[in-house]
């Protein structure tokens, strides 16, 4: 079954730190398909069978979770994939590398999953052959993969000089070689001028569209909050700052939600209007956040986005965890637990 073509919006889980519950993944097949969305990508840094473990399977409790994820998403007409991140793949790829990545996707395609992405994000990248291995490793993957719709994110996946400063400087060349390299059909994510951007504009995307010689596919790290500084803070208001001309430039845009599912929803609602769908609407809201926690969040959200734990003190978020620890549900309980500090950053994360 493939997708390939079609315009994806959705979310891709690929945040660092605390990851969701399986109950959260499983309900986002619901949301999504009530927002007018089609596309959820499962790859959380935390889950070590998907990074710096990638060769092994996963213990048959998870597994089987995945399993079910993938039914769950496909009942609804949700495009549902794993973004797959061989630590430093590229550095050797021989005989027996490959190997090893062929048998996890063979492993991977017991899913019946339409979607896979490969990521090299956050990977050291200083080495002449960083474009022509990642199009070899990404050759291989198409033709392992008949029918599934691929995916990649390349090392350096902004222009966000951050990047460099962590991973090494961008080999000359890298990203319209990558462009050209690459199979016609893989589609690119692409972050925005900023690993976390504030606003992205129709040129932000012509720019690097010219370099690739294709449509980016976008990542968009809003309301990502896993980072040393986004993790003081939640992001509850609607996506914004968003061209709709981004429509005729981008593959799909897909939102990098926070480590709270639930109250990544406002915001995912943001992205679902952006492209036209209706409005979720204060109902929808209130129904899956709980009208209680819902209304209370219309008092607090603004501090939380833009004051956060650091601005709010100590005091100030011990009495609010208390107030939400009291109310009922999901939503409550990531408000409270953050009002806690029960969502510590996660120093891995290396790009905020």
């Amino acid at each position: 079954m493939s997708a390939s073509g079609e315009f994806l919006s959705g979310i891709i889980e690929g945040f660092y730190g605390r990851p969701w519950s399986f109950d959260t993944r499983l309900a986002y097949a619901g949301y999504l398909a009530q927002a007018g969305l089609n596309t959820c990508i499962y790859c959380p840094k935390a889950d070590p069978f998907l990074r710096k473990r990638w060769q092994e399977h996963w213990p048959h409790n998870e597994w089987r979770q995945l399993l079910q994820l993938s039914a769950a998403y496909r009942e609804r007409g949700i495009a549902w994939g794993v973004g797959l991140s061989p630590m430093e793949l590229y550095r050797h790829y021989g005989t027996a590398e490959r190997q090893q990545l062929q048998h996890k996707l063979d492993k991977l395609m017991q899913l019946e999953a339409p979607l896979l992405a490969i990521l090299f994000d956050d990977m050291p990248g200083d080495m002449d052959a960083l474009a022509a291995r990642q199009a070899e490793i990404l050759a291989d993957v198409c033709h392992w993969v008949p029918g599934v719709r691929v995916l990649v994110c390349p090392t350096y996946y902004s222009f966000d000089p951050v990047l460099e400063k962590y991973f090494g400087q961008m080999p000359a060349d890298y990203w319209p070689q990558l462009g050209r390299e690459l199979p016609e059909a893989v589609d690119i994510f692409w972050t925005g001028n900023q690993v976390c951007s504030g606003a992205i504009v129709a040129d932000d995307i012509q720019a690097i569209n010219q370099q690739l010689g294709r449509q980016v596919m976008l990542w968009d790290n809003y309301p990502v909050n896993d980072g040393a500084s986004r993790s003081n803070f939640l992001y509850c208001n609607k996506l914004s700052q968003r061209d709709p001309a981004l429509r005729q430039l981008l593959s799909g845009h897909l939102c990098n939600p926070m480590n709270q599912g639930i109250l990544s929803l406002p915001a995912i609602a943001g992205l679902a209007e952006l492209y036209g769908e209706p409005a979720l609407g204060e109902e929808w809201l209130q129904q899956v956040l709980g009208p209680v926690t819902w209304e209370q969040l219309q008092r607090h959200r603004q501090k939380f986005e833009y004051e956060g734990l650091s601005g709010m003190g100590d005091q100030r978020c011990r009495e609010l965890a208390s107030r939400y620890g009291e109310l009922p549900g999901a939503a409550a309980a990531e408000v409270a637990g953050w009002l806690r500090g029960e969502y510590t950053f996660d120093p891995a994360c290396l790009t905020d």
